[in-house]
């Protein structure tokens, strides 16, 4: 995969006055992959997000704010998610940065992967409907949505076939891993990156944001917003099947019995990404020592 080199790899470090992204890319504590870290900070170093963000948070939040009241007055029924899409579609096509498109490209298939491991090692059988995007256009025919609305009915799905069946979720001596993998059909270099794709992922997440409210209906923004909240659920779905509620450290989101305001749903949605990038990339290490672990001693270690 090719990746432009930052500026923070450029430079030589100066211990007077350090690069704060030169320590978060060499920094191990968290399980992520090299290649997402490096589109991560690549995107959030950009000019974009330095200087253009800050001027579009404030606006973007005063919409959802102005739509909102408007909302008040109208059916609550009403949506637009055809058009919402389309839209949505244009503005990555044309706007967001390449690495900002990797990322939300590959959220869609990753974050079905971890849906899948966990109905795979549920002592119920459970229904799931994997999302995996090749190319922009494909997030046009309601992905976005769709995204939102698997995780809720998985966690319905799941739960009644658990309290039908009398069970529940348990440790699972030998996880099957068989799901992980990484989605390499999606490239950073196949990603349109023309002179007007300047946008950063934040910021484009902060306009998508009361894009997203203005087309949908009330109860499906308020749903979306609040389905960010859900990493925290997911977090202990998998941390009980690993037995490993240690990690629940790494979700970031907290628990959707506390709904938050819909006006810091942009930042959340940020947090989410990285939440999933997180997981992912714990579950990946887990599938490797899991496979090296089924490896005659020599191939193991050489």
């Amino acid at each position: 995969m090719t990746q432009r080199t930052p500026d923070f790899l450029e430079q030589e470090h100066d211990p007077r006055d350090p690069s704060p992204w030169l320590a978060l890319y060499l920094d191990q504590s968290t399980p992520i992959d090299p290649a997402v870290k490096h589109a991560w900070l690549v995107d959030s170093s950009s000019r974009s997000r330095q200087y253009v963000l800050p001027f579009i948070r404030p606006f973007a939040r005063l919409a959802i704010i102005l739509l909102q009241i408007l909302k008040v007055f109208t059916p609550r029924k009403l949506a637009f998610s055809p058009t919402l899409h389309r839209l949505l579609a244009w503005g990555m096509q044309n706007f967001i940065r390449p690495e900002a498109n990797w990322l939300i490209l590959r959220h869609f298939c990753i974050g079905s992967q971890a849906l899948s491991f966990i109905a795979a090692n549920a002592p119920v059988d459970i229904q799931t409907n994997p999302l995996r995007p090749e190319k922009i256009a494909d997030v046009a025919p309601d992905m976005y949505l769709v995204h939102d609305l698997n995780l809720y009915n998985f966690v319905i799905r799941l739960n009644s076939a658990l309290r039908a069946s009398g069970k529940q979720l348990g440790k699972v001596e030998t996880p099957d891993f068989s799901m992980m993998h990484q989605p390499d059909h999606l490239r950073i270099e196949d990603m349109p990156n023309r002179r007007r794709n300047f946008l950063d992922l934040q910021s484009a997440i902060e306009l998508f944001t009361p894009v997203y409210q203005l087309f949908l209906s009330d109860d499906d923004f308020w749903r979306a917003t609040n389905s960010l909240q859900l990493d925290e659920t997911i977090g202990i779905y998998v941390a009980t099947i690993l037995d490993a509620r240690d990690h629940l450290g790494l979700v970031n989101n907290k628990h959707p019995l506390v709904p938050m305001s819909t006006l810091r749903a942009g930042y959340r949605l940020s947090l989410h990404g990285l939440s999933t990038e997180m997981l992912h990339g714990h579950l990946m290490r887990l599938k490797a020592a899991q496979d090296g672990a089924k490896l005659p001693p020599d191939e193991r270690t050489g």
